[in-house]
């Protein structure tokens, strides 16, 4: 443990080792208090360090938490990206080194502005907004990277019930809450500061309270009458998935899949099931609608899509309905370098990770439409979008029914797919909604309002799940309020600390200790 407080090699050596552990505590392990382990570890990390050391705390925190919870990047990039070895291994080691900079900077900004020793309940509460303002700001700045955040954790953990009241963030604020103040707590008793701990445990106590209280509330109600669904996992190599000399034997695979299938009132098929632009194959479309629209049928499916946009051919990953519905929705966060290329006048034709199929795609607008089936309204996202909170519940709040479609083939039989999974039903639980997944290769599955799989087809398997959502209505207070009450809260918090840090600065020296490494 000194190691841990004191700079220097070792420290941040085990400050690589906490980061890492943490995709302990998120699927598919789902050992949830490792979340609160690594949180706590992390801050006692950077009680007694200088702004510059915390720096270089914070960046090895984050390289052992992205390194090992992203490792399914190396896959992707190795066997579909055409990199060896070594380049798939340096690539890695590039996204790491620089993603984890997000934990660097909030280290410095902790050590530098915000500690305040001097009142444990102020530096308890002022780390714990700034862990779950570090995630919000690691979801958006350039598009957003918002994987790994240590809410998810918490699924099949007592704090799921507070994911309906302020979603995943709050979940993450709590645990930090607590892993904070444990550490604090016993530093009290150390001091023998005995009188405060019956306190101190009350208000720990209190968001877990709540969150168990209302595990099994519901905030939504039907709407409607159970929709019966079947969802079709064609399982497609990824490597055939855009051969044209495949076109044929996909288009006739999801064909037959559907012919052969139960009538149900919701077909769905998963990201890009059609693998060439909608505009390309409309006969094949108008045989589906006939089809479903003879079985009292919505068919739902991923397709890419070519339009018109300020007098060019802008292309589209979509998602369309055809027979007993109707719309259209392109994606809006898109994949970069499998679905976009940063900077590609200079990076196309290098190697084949920045050549990939259909990696050329446009950002839908902001102010679609949702999809309408069988008479009611569904939220769309494809693959990535399910992972971005505010953008979901912002669809969410307009819809009866959630849908996710993906093509999770490039990450193999890593962890990533069980991850993507895991936050998809963080989704439904935010939302109070249920939701369809409809994927490639797996996991296809039908989730309920309290985020649990109800029936699934696993992985890597061809075949045809059924099942039966209910449509909803009414709105989470999540769906209502989105994050304004905890983004007040930690700006509040956030002046709190500078104000008290001014003052202390003013009557006593620095807080933290500078130690030579």
């Amino acid at each position: 443990m000194q190691y841990l407080i004191t700079p220097g090699w070792r420290g941040n050596l085990i400050a690589v080792v906490v980061g890492a552990t943490t995709t302990l505590a998120l699927a598919p392990f789902n050992l949830w208090p490792f979340a609160l382990v690594v949180v706590g570890l992390f801050y006692i990390s950077l009680r007694e360090l200088s702004p510059y050391q915390a720096i270089g705390r914070g960046w090895c925190f984050g390289c052992g938490l992205f390194g090992a919870g992203t490792s399914w990047i190396y896959y992707s990039i190795h066997h579909f990206g055409g990199a060896s070895v070594l380049l798939a291994g340096f690539f890695m080691l590039l996204f790491t080194a620089a993603i984890a900079c997000f934990f660097a900077i909030p280290a410095w900004l902790w050590a530098r502005w915000l500690r305040c020793n001097e009142s444990p309940l102020i530096d308890t509460l002022t780390f714990s907004a700034l862990w779950v303002s570090q995630e919000a700001f690691q979801g958006w700045f350039l598009t957003g990277f918002p994987w790994l955040y240590s809410g998810y954790s918490q699924l099949d953990g007592p704090l799921t019930g507070l994911a309906p009241l302020g979603g995943m963030w709050l979940i993450s604020f709590v645990i930090a809450l607590t892993a904070v103040g444990l550490c604090n707590l016993l530093l009290l008793l150390e001091k023998k500061r005995n009188r405060f701990v019956g306190v101190w445990l009350v208000l720990l106590g209190i968001p877990w309270t709540i969150s168990l209280a209302l595990k099994h509330y519901t905030w939504t109600s039907p709407s409607g009458a159970p929709l019966t669904v079947a969802a079709i996992q064609g399982n497609i190599e990824q490597s055939m998935k855009w051969a044209p000399e495949q076109l044929n034997a996909q288009l006739s695979l999801y064909r037959d899949m559907s012919f052969s299938s139960k009538p149900v009132d919701l077909l769905v098929w998963p990201e890009t099931a059609v693998p060439i632009f909608k505009e390309s194959v409309e006969d094949y479309f108008s045989m589906m609608d006939k089809f479903a629209a003879n079985r009292h049928t919505a068919l739902i499916t991923g397709v890419p899509i070519r339009q018109d946009m300020l007098h060019q051919k802008h292309h589209f990953n979509g998602v369309t309905v055809v027979g007993e519905g109707r719309g259209t929705y392109l994606k809006q966060k898109l994949v970069p370098f499998g679905e976009y290329v940063p900077l590609q006048d200079i990076l196309r034709g290098l190697i084949t990770l920045f050549d990939l199929p259909m990696s050329d795609f446009t950002s839908g607008p902001s102010d679609q439409l949702m999809l309408e089936a069988k008479g009611y309204q569904i939220a769309p996202s494809i693959c990535y979008e399910v992972v971005y909170p505010e953008l979901a519940a912002n669809l969410s709040a307009k819809s009866d029914l959630l849908l996710t479609i993906s093509n999770d083939t490039w990450f193999g039989r890593s962890i990533g797919p069980l991850q993507h999974l895991q936050m998809a039903q963080m989704r439904a639980l935010e939302s109070g909604r249920w939701m369809i997944r409809s994927t490639n290769n797996g996991v296809t599955s039908l989730i309920n309002p309290f985020g649990q799989i109800t029936v699934q087809i696993p992985q890597f398997k061809r075949g045809i799940l059924y099942g039966e959502v209910v449509p909803m209505h009414k709105l989470t207070p999540y769906l209502q309020w989105r994050s304004w009450p905890l983004i007040i809260l930690c700006l509040s918090l956030f002046s709190s600390a500078l104000l008290i840090s001014r003052l202390s600065k003013k009557t006593t020296s620095p807080t933290y200790t500078y130690y030579k490494s």
